[in-house]
């Protein structure tokens, strides 16, 4: 067996006592070990622990009136655990604990400031294309309101005159397109105005 073989082999490790050590000294020179044995032997002599597997291997080997007792050889010496490599994280584990912590981060932090930060209970206008065609719905049919009642306005009064009827119709359209933008700037700033008094009354709650 080779020593290389041998020092690799996983197993049991001691520490090396002084009579393991003056065993291994004695092995290194016994001419009676293979070469690899011997350099195994004077390698292992100059350490502190060692593998139990490879102190008796090359016991099994040695000469059996010279070496000493298995019992005695391997008397006082002790255990040696060794924790085993901690498992190295992929990249990509990485990136996902790295988005997963971050997640977790915004949850606390958000969960520390809902006493402070009031809710939106609004909104953005158009924020939706439901809110868009909404909106651009309304405002054709308050134009087309509009239009129709100038019409028939100014047919009323100028005596059913095509010219006036127009110009009635359009006169109508015009308000009612003024009318809407009126209304959406006094809903709009209505709906400014409500979050800062929900901030107010929550501060007040603290």
């Amino acid at each position: 067996m080779r020593s290389d073989d041998l020092q690799n082999q996983p197993g049991l490790v001691i520490t090396v006592t002084e009579s393991a050590r003056s065993f291994l000294l004695s092995a290194s020179n016994d001419p009676r070990l293979s070469q690899e044995l011997r350099e195994l032997a004077l390698t292992l002599s100059s350490r502190t622990t060692a593998p139990y597997k490879q102190i008796r291997s090359i016991w099994v080997e040695s000469d059996v009136d010279s070496r000493p007792g298995l019992l005695s050889l391997f008397s006082g010496s002790n255990f040696v655990f060794s924790s085993p490599k901690p498992r190295e994280k992929s990249e990509e584990l990485k990136e996902r604990l790295r988005k997963l912590q971050e997640i977790s981060e915004r949850k606390e932090y958000q969960e520390l400031v809902k006493d402070i930060t009031p809710e939106k209970d609004f909104n953005e206008p158009f924020s939706t294309y439901k809110d868009q065609i909404g909106f651009g719905l309304h405002v054709a049919l308050t134009m087309f309101t509009g239009y129709l009642v100038g019409y028939f306005a100014f047919r009323a009064l100028f005596n059913h005159s095509p010219i006036m009827n127009a110009a009635g119709g359009i006169l109508g359209l015009v308000f009612g397109m003024l009318l809407e933008t009126l209304l959406f700037i006094i809903r709009t700033s209505d709906r400014e105005h409500k979050s800062p008094s929900s901030t107010s009354r929550l501060k007040k709650n603290q």
